[in-house]
């Protein structure tokens, strides 16, 4: 079966079962694991579908994927991405690091600074900084979100208020052609928004899967941002927007 008959298949299949697996599809049309690997990516870059851990659902503009699910996607891009905005942190800050996986794994890569004061709403976060001891670490408070160990709502964004950081590196869940980054909860883009309002200067860490999906609540544009770091070049007209803007962007690729 030639591959573009494969991917209405499996399209075909998400949309009977909402969900494929890698393992469930290989069986199915008789082909190696890897095969159906680069068919899901494919799609997965075509908006046709999402990857999770083993296999692939539909894409959803209004709920986001699991938690569990997330951590486990493009996690060389997030690696690279981590490494190279982490390079451009300096020691001897105060820090805000929010919600999400790229934004851990900087966190993981900040555990040799010196000096920096970090404020999350993001208790994973904070659990991967204890780890440094020259890292001082300070939690927002809020309503948590067991999904994820994220605080959000009014305290939060309260507390929030009360700093002026030197540096806010960020995450958000998806990002559109006109570059604006999306979310998914109305009370976390609010925290959001008082992060970026309280910051001197501010990275975006995202890779590129978050150009294949869709959120409703919008963070702000990327004319906000000073520095974007991802792991694939930008489309053109958005490149173009982004040096209007003078928003930096710089590309770590994954090994």
């Amino acid at each position: 079966m030639s591959q573009n008959f494969r991917h209405t298949e499996i399209l075909d299949i998400a949309r009977r079962d909402g969900r494929v697996t890698v393992e469930g599809l290989a069986e199915h049309f008789g082909v190696t694991h890897q095969t159906i690997r680069r068919d899901l990516s494919d799609l997965a870059e075509a908006g046709r579908l999402e990857r999770v851990h083993g296999g692939a659902v539909l894409p959803s503009g209004t709920t986001n994927i699991g938690y569990e699910e997330r951590r486990s996607l493009n996690t060389g891009a997030k690696a690279a991405i981590a490494r190279k905005c982490a390079a451009q942190v300096p020691n001897n800050i105060s820090l805000f690091l929010n919600i999400g996986t790229s934004t851990e794994a900087v966190a993981r890569e900040l555990l040799h600074h010196q000096n920096l004061l970090v404020v999350t709403n993001n208790m994973n976060v904070a659990n991967i900084l204890v780890a440094n001891p020259d890292c001082e670490v300070i939690v927002t408070g809020g309503h948590l979100r067991r999904s994820d160990g994220g605080l959000i709502g009014n305290l939060a964004a309260d507390t929030i208020r009360q700093f002026k950081f030197d540096l806010a590196v960020i995450g958000c869940s998806a990002l559109d052609r006109d570059g604006d980054m999306l979310d998914f909860d109305i009370q976390e883009v609010g925290v959001s928004q008082a992060i970026l309002h309280q910051s001197r200067r501010t990275f975006l860490v995202a890779d590129h899967s978050k150009f294949s999906r869709s959120a409703p609540a919008r963070i702000a544009s990327l004319a906000a941002i000073e520095t974007f770091f991802t792991d694939r070049p930008l489309p053109a007209d958005l490149r173009q927007r982004c040096e209007a803007w003078h928003t930096e962007v710089l590309v770590a690729r994954a090994p």
